[in-house]
């Protein structure tokens, strides 16, 4: 039951980890065989020497362990055959590989953790349930702490903090499931390992029992046989007691060999058998040294130490130190191949340990310097969360400077998360603040939505919306609601306000159909090659264009197009940009001679004399400029630049000049045809 409790605190992660535990996760992460330190038993006469062929070797062989450490390649080897002596399913754990626990997520430990509890055996998977009960645990507590602190950063009180996790009730769940299946099958198997120690230990009695029966020698030596025969058969025992049972064992099959002596012929053929099983596993064992992948060669070196210790006998004295010398040679520069393989890893987990420090001073820095702003904030909070990420995927640390560089990077990350909060919790107020700003111009907007003062409520309402959007966030739960109260209260405005005026400008919204009737003509039109007849048809589109009159403001985009067309059909005449101009302007001018309306026309003549002294005094800016480049060649890009704005002004004034002669004809023309008209008036008098 002790070994039940140990193994039950060691798959909660409740056993203080040593040295040669941390060995052992070392081994597991490469799918290496793990050692189990804590399970070393108290050896009187030893497990190191010459597979304990006799009493006084087996306690010399300890003394000599005792002085030298040299032996530890050994104690790895019983320990790891003693832990599976207890059970042959539980060699499976070598073949389950420990995956990198430490950059799963939550969610997904607990997928894993599910897995392997509904896939594989309760025994075989004890350090693998741990593995991930340790991370997960570290994990949500980190995950904890943030929402912890989440919460008391809005107002709320420590004490009250309460937080449902699903991935912590999942992961509850199924570690219990497993606890439940691990009780159960340790129960039956506590029961059964105690029946199998006592049937050895019978047959060490009956063993005993042999040199004192009066019989025939070959009687004897068969019911020997018969005894390791039901010695092979009797199943597994408590790890705790393999060794001293096995050393038991063997120590009374030697005392039977030596009664054997009656019979050499016997003994001599098993010493003989016996002594060429060994030097076969010496053979296999020595060649495990060419074996390219480690784990499967120390896998079989176990096998091969199982097989020497279980189902070979002693060997004859004169061969014992030599035989088990070169087996345990070989055991050695496997060991050794092993503990330089080690060696590799911290190498590389020192360069992850490089990686995470470096993150964890990149989240630094990010925490001495959190953005003032939600936009700066949430870019930061995407830059650590990579950071994060990074840090989990980096890999493992040495042992003795993980929880230190844990801690670290969860103090890191709790910096930032502080001062996150800190800044969402002020925020808090001022969108409260906010939220009230916005209640008010509500309330002044819905105040307004029906009313018909136009001139005095439109500019107010547009101001209202400018107020609107100059006040920040509001909180989220509110936002939605609150926006859509305000808008829909200035669109019932606006929508009032457009329906008059669309009813006050149904005829510009007509002109603006013919216009665009117009201008699908337009497009359609196509030069005949009689240049005349082609100029008096664009000149046609023209006065159609002309006569629809004002258009809505906001359809005005219309003309740009309507020019575009004309300006690309009066090119391809090869009518130039100033003839076009003028070609389109002497059509206007026509309509102003239609309407004989004198008013307008002098509003056209104050307007196209305004754009004449416009066009003069740039031209005698440009002119000025010119004279700080009199040095200067007409290559200067400045030069080239300054001359062309001087050449396009020049030929505007022209082209405006023009205009302003049309303008001039036409008004001699409407004042002759007045004095011809007064004239004929008296003549008629």
């Amino acid at each position: 039951m002790q070994e039940n409790d140990r193994k039950l605190q060691q798959a909660e992660g409740g056993t203080e980890e040593t040295t040669e535990n941390k060995k052992a996760n070392l081994e597991e992460t490469t799918k290496a065989e793990p050692k189990v330190a804590e399970e070393t038993v108290s050896e009187t006469d030893g497990s190191k020497e010459p597979e304990e062929e006799t009493v006084s070797e087996t306690k010399s062989e300890q003394k000599t362990a005792e002085k030298d450490d040299s032996n530890e390649h050994l104690d790895e080897i019983d320990e790891s055959n003693a832990e599976d002596a207890e059970d042959s399913e539980n060699e499976k754990r070598h073949t389950i590989p420990m995956l990198d626990y430490h950059s799963m997520s939550m969610e997904n430990l607990v997928g894993e953790l599910q897995r392997l509890v509904k896939n594989e055996k309760v025994q075989a998977i004890n350090k693998h349930v741990s593995a991930i009960k340790h991370e997960f645990d570290q994990k949500f507590q980190e995950f904890l702490d943030e929402k912890k602190e989440e919460f008391v950063s809005k107002g709320g009180n420590e004490i009250d903090f309460r937080y449902n996790s699903v991935a912590k009730r999942q992961f509850n769940e199924v570690y219990s499931d497993f606890r439940e299946k691990r009780d159960q099958y340790y129960k039956q198997l506590d029961q059964s390992l105690k029946t199998n120690l006592q049937k050895r230990l019978d047959i060490i009695e009956e063993l005993k029992g042999l040199i004192d029966i009066e019989e025939d020698i070959n009687t004897t030596y068969n019911n020997f046989k018969d005894l390791q025969s039901r010695w092979k058969n009797a199943g597994p025992i408590p790890r705790a007691s393999y060794n001293d049972v096995w050393r038991t064992y063997h120590h009374h099959m030697e005392i039977f060999y030596d009664f054997l002596h009656l019979n050499r012929e016997l003994r001599d053929l098993d010493f003989k058998h016996n002594l060429e099983e060994k030097q076969k596993l010496v053979e296999r064992a020595e060649a495990l040294v060419d074996e390219p992948d480690l784990n499967k060669a120390f896998r079989e070196l176990q096998t091969l130490h199982k097989i020497w210790k279980e189902d070979i006998g002693p060997v004859a004295k004169e061969h014992r130190e030599e035989i088990w010398e070169k087996f345990s040679n070989a055991t050695k520069a496997m060991h050794q191949r092993r503990q330089e393989h080690f060696q590799e890893l911290e190498k590389s987990y020192e360069k992850n340990l490089e990686k995470k420090q470096e993150i964890i001073g990149n989240i630094g820095k990010i925490a001495e310097n959190v953005a003032d702003n939600h936009r700066g904030i949430q870019q930061q909070i995407k830059e650590v969360e990579a950071l994060r990420e990074a840090f989990f995927k980096a890999g493992r640390v040495p042992q003795k400077v993980n929880e230190e560089t844990w801690s670290h990077f969860k103090e890191t990350v709790r910096k930032f998360n502080r001062t996150k909060n800190a800044f969402y919790k002020n925020q808090k107020k001022e969108q409260q603040q906010n939220l009230e700003k916005k209640k008010e111009l509500l309330e002044l907007a819905v105040s307004l939505k029906d009313s018909d003062d136009w001139s005095e409520v439109t500019p107010q309402m547009k101001r209202i919306q400018s107020d609107w959007k100059k006040i920040g966030h509001v909180p989220r739960k509110y936002s939605d609601k609150i926006w859509k109260e305000f808008k829909d209260a200035c669109n019932h405005y606006f929508d009032r306000l457009h329906a008059e005026k669309n009813e006050a400008h149904k005829e510009e919204f007509e002109n603006f159909k013919k216009k665009s009737e117009c201008l699908d003509r337009l497009k359609e039109f196509q030069l005949s090659g009689d240049k005349k007849k082609d100029i008096e048809d664009i000149k046609a589109f023209l006065a159609e264009w002309k006569k629809y009159g004002r258009i809505p403001y906001n359809k005005k985009h219309i003309n740009s197009k309507f020019n575009k067309i004309v300006d690309a059909l009066f090119k391809k005449l090869g009518v130039g940009k100033q003839q076009s101009e003028l070609l389109k302007y002497g059509n206007k001018v026509q309509e102003l001679a239609k309407t004989e309306d004198n008013y307008a026309i002098g509003n056209e003549r104050v307007f196209v004399k305004r754009k004449i002294d416009d066009v003069k005094s740039e031209i005698r800016q440009l002119e000025n400029n010119l004279q700080f480049f009199s040095d200067d060649s007409e290559d200067n890009p400045l030069v080239k630049e300054v001359i062309n704005k001087l050449d396009k002004q020049k030929e505007a004034l022209q082209t405006w000049k023009e205009k302003m002669k049309k303008l001039n004809i036409l008004e001699h023309k409407l004042n002759k045809e007045t004095e011809d008209d007064e004239e004929n008036g008296n003549e008629e008098e």
